[in-house]
């Protein structure tokens, strides 16, 4: 979302006025959080995709949120800063659903969308802990001094900061003039690319 769009007044809008497919469903004991996997930097694409799908084949119903991992990161970008929302967990897409065979054929059908989270064709659904956890605990990053630290592609490091705090991973991109790399992380049972400031991760010794 572009920075103008988000400086621009917010209209009163009465419940009347609300179009039907922006209303939330109620709360449906029977949800659970199920996590999809997509085409990294389709993970947009596949929510409104999904969003769509669901509109189409009448699931409003059995399907509830539809959730991105992201994060506000502030860029300097010709001298001025600004705040975008950068996805840090590519290739996830979390869904709250009552979900059916019915609807995992939906879901898996959806373009750009490779399948579950779970071994084989059973989906593992996750708790609101694990999901919060995920989704809730990202933080806006800090301006912080060029580090003097490198690092070197395929070294062990541990995240220090931000939701995968205390995990380890493996170096596998530098970027020197951002000062970010690409760290391979093992987050339930597979391994995740997850970009990370510099400030973010330690070396272990």
């Amino acid at each position: 979302m572009m920075a103008e769009e988000l400086e621009q007044p917010v209209e009163q809008i009465t419940p009347e006025q609300v179009p039907p497919e922006q209303i939330q469903p109620e709360r449906n004991e029977r949800f659970r959080w199920y996590i999809l996997h997509a085409y990294s930097g389709f993970e947009r694409k596949v929510r409104d995709s999904i969003k769509s799908r669901v509109q189409a084949f009448g699931l409003g119903d059995k399907v509830g949120r539809v959730m991105i991992p992201i994060e506000p990161v502030t860029e300097i970008v010709n001298g001025k800063k600004r705040t975008v929302e950068r996805v840090f967990l590519p290739g996830y897409v979390l869904v709250e659903m009552d979900l059916d065979n019915d609807l995992w054929h939906v879901m898996k059908d959806t373009p750009k969308v490779t399948g579950f989270l779970g071994t084989g064709d059973t989906p593992v659904a996750l708790s609101e802990e694990e999901v919060s956890g995920i989704l809730f605990r990202s933080e806006t990053s800090k301006d912080k001094p060029r580090l003097k630290i490198r690092f070197e592609k395929n070294e062990q490091v541990r995240i220090t900061d931000g939701p995968f705090a205390n995990f380890n991973g493996v170096v596998d991109e530098i970027n020197e003039d951002r000062e970010t790399m690409k760290v391979m992380v093992t987050i339930f049972g597979r391994s995740t690319p997850v970009e990370l400031e510099f400030g973010k991760v330690e070396k272990i010794e």
